[in-house]
C-alpha cells in the first residue's frame, strides 16, 4: 500500500490523472487492452473531467479501453443520481471510446437480477484475468462503492457483484465486492477534503473493524492499492507509507 499526499484537490486530481494515463498504457502493451471500473461521486466527477480534456485524452488509446463501474444506483441511466450518467457527461462523451467498450450497470433493472447479470458480464470479459484498474471513494462513513457499515456485501466471499438495500440512502445500489475489486492489479483511492480527515485516519490506522470501516476490506490479493490524497484529508494521519 502507497499512500500519496498532494497539496490540494488540484494536485489530486493531475496526479490521478497521470496514474490513469500510465496503467492505460502498460495495460495495453501487456495484454492488448485496459479495464478500468469507475467510482461515483464529485471527486471522481474532478478526475474524468480532467481525463475528457485535450491534454490527457490524447494520451490514452481509447480504442482498447473497456469501461466498468464499481457501483451504481438502482435508477434508470438517464437520472441524475446515476453514476453512469455522471462518467457519461463528464468523460465518455468526450473520448473516442467504442460504445460496444462501455459496459454498464443497468440500474432500471430489477435489482438482484442487474447484480447477477452483471456478475456474468465480468466473469465472460476477464475470464481468468483481473481488472487492470479499479477506482474507488471513501464516504465520510467510511464505506466504499456501495460497501456501506453493516451489510453483508463487504464481507462476501465469492460472490462478485451484490444487490444491497441501503438504509442510510434508502436506496438499491449494486456493487462490485471485495472479491473482484482485491484482484485488481491495481487499486486507487482518490479523498479530499477536511471533512474526510478523522475517518480516513480510523481506515488507515485504526483497528480493523470491516463492519464499522468497509473500505479497510479493500486489500489487494496480488496487485497494487495506492491512496491519492489531499493534504486536508491527510491533516490527521501520523504516517505516510
Amino acid at each position: 500500500m502507497r499512500i500519496e499526499v498532494l497539496p490540494d484537490r488540484a494536485g489530486l486530481m493531475r496526479a490521478a490523472a497521470e496514474e490513469f494515463v500510465n496503467v492505460a498504457a502498460r495495460a495495453q502493451a501487456a495484454r492488448g487492452r485496459f479495464s478500468v471500473a469507475l467510482s461515483g461521486g464529485s471527486t471522481p466527477a474532478a478526475l474524468y473531467t480532467l481525463l475528457g480534456a485535450a491534454d490527457y485524452a490524447r494520451q490514452v488509446d481509447w480504442s482498447r479501453v473497456h469501461v466498468f463501474w464499481g457501483d451504481e444506483r438502482c435508477v434508470p441511466p438517464d437520472r441524475t443520481q446515476s453514476n453512469y450518467r455522471m462518467a457519461k457527461e463528464t468523460l465518455l462523451s468526450k473520448v473516442p471510446l467504442p460504445a460496444e467498450n462501455v459496459h454498464r450497470i443497468r440500474g432500471e433493472d430489477a435489482p438482484k437480477q442487474a447484480a447477477a447479470d452483471y456478475e456474468a458480464l465480468l466473469r465472460r470479459f476477464l475470464g481468468s484475468e483481473s481488472l487492470d484498474l479499479v477506482l474507488l471513494g471513501m464516504g465520510d462513513n467510511g464505506h466504499t462503492a456501495s460497501l456501506f457499515p453493516g451489510l453483508p456485501g463487504v464481507t462476501e466471499p465469492v460472490r462478485w457483484v451484490l444487490a444491497q438495500y441501503v438504509e442510510v440512502v434508502s436506496m438499491w445500489r449494486v456493487t462490485l465486492t471485495p472479491v473482484v475489486i482485491n484482484a485488481a492489479h491495481h487499486i486507487q483511492f482518490l479523498v479530499a477534503g477536511p471533512e474526510k480527515a478523522d475517518r480516513l485516519r480510523e481506515v488507515l490506522e485504526g483497528p480493523t473493524q470491516l463492519d464499522v470501516l468497509p473500505s479497510q476490506a479493500i486489500r489487494p490479493t496480488h496487485g497494487e492499492l495506492r491512496w491519492l490524497v489531499d493534504a486536508p484529508a491527510a491533516a490527521r494521519l501520523t504516517r505516510r507509507q
